[in-house]
């Protein structure tokens, strides 16, 4: 699913109790994790959640298309999880650092409904995402 799709759905729903169970919905269709993933080299730091992130390169190129798959322990904090990975997966890596995340976000309204702790802890998932798009660009 991607990002626009996404962004129509929240608007598609009224109120943030539904909001929340499509977030819910959406953490459950993650693309599965491997156990031997989620170890604590892939663990994003700042997150009150536990939450992972492993990025592919699709090619070798200086500007690589990217994939990302992240998981966490928390139904909420998943559900951000695919929204971050739908705002930047398949993208170059120079179009995932030139994303305005903060943008794609505020067309959900995510930042005035969610606790400053996930707007924290998304906000270190992003900078993780970006970090990996820059070393796959040395």
């Amino acid at each position: 699913m991607d990002i626009e799709e996404i962004i129509e759905n929240f608007e598609f729903l009224d109120d943030w109790d539904d909001r929340y169970k499509y977030l819910i919905e959406l953490g459950g269709l993650l693309e599965p994790m491997p156990a031997e993933e989620q170890i604590p080299g892939n663990k994003v730091q700042g997150c009150v959640s536990q939450v992972w992130l492993t990025s592919h390169k699709k090619d070798e190129s200086s500007d690589p298309a990217m994939h990302f798959r992240g998981a966490s322990d928390a139904h909420i904090v998943s559900g951000l999880v695919a929204i971050a990975l739908a705002t930047f997966n398949g993208k170059t890596a120079s179009q995932v650092l030139a994303t305005d995340e903060k943008a794609v976000f505020d067309r959900i309204n995510l930042s005035e409904h969610i606790t400053p702790q996930r707007s924290n802890g998304l906000n270190s998932l992003v900078q993780r995402i970006k970090q990996h798009a820059q070393l796959a660009m040395a």
